[in-house]
């Protein structure tokens, strides 16, 4: 019975557990059903909402699309229109260049009969006159030349003299103001450096045994090196700043370090150098950061540098160069011309004088065919040759060829030796003398004028003033000097007679 009862129970438990799960399933599967139809609705709606937006975007589309079609349409009208404008232009100027075509060959043919009518008249005056016309006109010159003699050569002085107080006046109302702002100073360099001595008995040690320390020395500086009885000093000699520069400071070094000898020179000679290359650059920056220049290639500015060692009658170059930008400056700012182009010219000027010594020609030439080389604009490498010329064919160049001037004439600023100065007076007085009528020749001021006596009876009023013009472009032809020259011409008449 026991077993009965449990086996009945357990198959009543297992009924249950079956309707249990059969519940449950329909109940699973009718919310799985529910979902599925949710699902369904709302992919429908969406669907028809998606539809929607599509036909919306469809319409704006071809909205848009049509718009753009009437811009296109409008536009190509236009563009007809314009091109029907441009047809006919082109015909009225075809038609234009046709008639001007015509009207020029007619000025030809008219002008060619013109020409040959004058040539007809020409022939017949020179038949009448039995003269041709250059003849006519020489003697018509000459009548008029021989008729008016006094007047002319009254009007040309008169003209002068206005011209040369007007123009005295307007450049002293410009140049004066730019020399007061400027006032750098003036000191003459010399081909020779002193060296102090700690003692004199480094005098010796510093010949070396035969002589062969200062031998060594001179041979790698190219300087020459005097020892004399002036107590604890020495003297470097030499035309080269640079060199003269070099064997200072081998001797600094040689003094200081205390060994001397042929090894020792040959090391602090190389350190010299090196040295002062460094400096040389250090004083190209230094020159262009103080005028306020920039885009300068470093091998240019390597090379200004070596103008702080290069003098032109007794003036730095450097110093001459810095002094001429800024003058050339303060010029063009009061005369309205490009401030930038005349302080580069003016520093550039006289670069071809760093290299002069190593290469050949001039160095206006070299200067000029430097800064080509290293991107300059042509207008301020002109400056190199223009401020020589005696007419530059630039307003800038004759700013800086002004500045040039008044820099090189200042008072103290050039010297020269006494053998260069007597040369240069010499030359003076025999290229003037070579002019045919010159009498008498003296050249005064340091050779900054040069009066002539000329013969009365050779050289008239009106040739003097042309004799006066040639004898200042000879001058500046053959003769190279700082500063100008002024040329003057006297012409007197004397008659002596004697009452007895």
């Amino acid at each position: 019975m026991a077993v009965l009862a449990l086996l009945v129970g357990a198959g009543a438990g297992f009924l249950i557990r079956q309707q249990l799960a059969a519940s449950k399933t329909s109940s699973a599967e009718a919310k799985a059903e529910k979902i599925l139809a949710d699902v369904k609705n709302k992919e429908h709606q969406m669907l028809l909402e998606a539809k929607e937006k599509a036909l919306k975007i469809q319409e704006d589309a071809k909205r848009e699309e049509q718009a753009r079609r009437n811009e296109i349409t409008e536009f190509q009208k236009k563009l007809e229109k314009r091109e029907s404008l441009f047809d006919q232009k082109i015909l009225e100027i075809e038609n234009s260049k046709s008639k001007l075509a015509d009207k020029e060959k007619q000025l030809d043919e008219t002008k060619v009969k013109l020409d040959a009518m004058a040539g007809e008249e020409m022939k017949k005056l020179e038949a009448v006159a039995k003269l041709t016309a250059d003849e006519a006109k020489d003697r018509l010159m000459k009548t008029v030349q021989e008729r008016y003699k006094e007047d002319l050569i009254a009007r040309v002085r008169k003209l002068e003299a206005e011209e040369t107080e007007v123009l005295e006046a307007k450049v002293r109302e410009v140049i004066t103001p730019v020399i007061q702002r400027l006032g750098s100073s003036v000191v003459a360099e010399t081909t020779t450096t002193n060296v102090q001595l700690p003692s004199d008995d480094l005098k010796g040690r510093i010949i070396g045994r035969e002589g062969r320390n200062i031998k060594v020395l001179e041979y790698l500086t190219g300087c020459e090196i005097v020892v004399d009885d002036t107590p604890g000093m020495i003297t470097i000699s030499g035309f080269s700043p640079i060199r003269r520069q070099i064997t200072k400071r081998t001797l600094d070094k040689l003094i200081k370090d205390g060994r001397i000898q042929p090894a020792r020179i040959e090391e602090a000679v190389d350190e010299a150098k090196k040295e002062l290359a460094l400096d040389i650059k250090k004083a190209g920056e230094d020159a262009l950061f103080g005028l306020g220049i920039t885009g300068v290639d470093p091998k240019l500015v390597q090379i200004l540098g070596r103008l702080k060692y290069r003098t032109s009658y007794g003036q730095n170059v450097l110093s001459h160069s810095i002094e001429v930008a800024q003058i050339a400056a303060m010029l063009a700012s009061e005369l309205g011309a490009d401030v930038g182009i005349c302080k580069k010219g003016g520093l550039f000027h006289d670069i071809g004088k760093a290299v002069d010594h190593d290469v050949q020609g001039g160095h206006p030439e070299i200067g000029v065919n430097i800064m080509r080389k290293f991107g300059m604009p042509e207008e301020i490498s002109y400056m190199s040759v223009g401020h020589h010329e005696d007419k530059p064919r630039t307003f800038d160049a004759v700013i800086v060829k002004v500045a040039d001037a008044i820099s090189g004439a200042r008072p103290g600023a050039r010297k020269d030796s006494v053998e260069q100065y007597i040369q240069r007076l010499e030359d003076l007085e025999k290229t003037v003398s070579s002019f045919p009528g010159v009498e008498k020749v003296y050249a005064i001021q340091a050779g900054r004028e040069v009066r002539v006596f000329v013969r009365p009876t050779e050289v008239d009023d009106f040739g003097a003033v042309r004799l006066a013009q040639d004898m200042a472009r000879k001058i500046e032809a053959d003769l190279q000097y700082p500063g100008e020259i002024r040329v003057t011409i006297i012409r007197e008449t004397r008659v002596v007679e004697y009452a007895r």
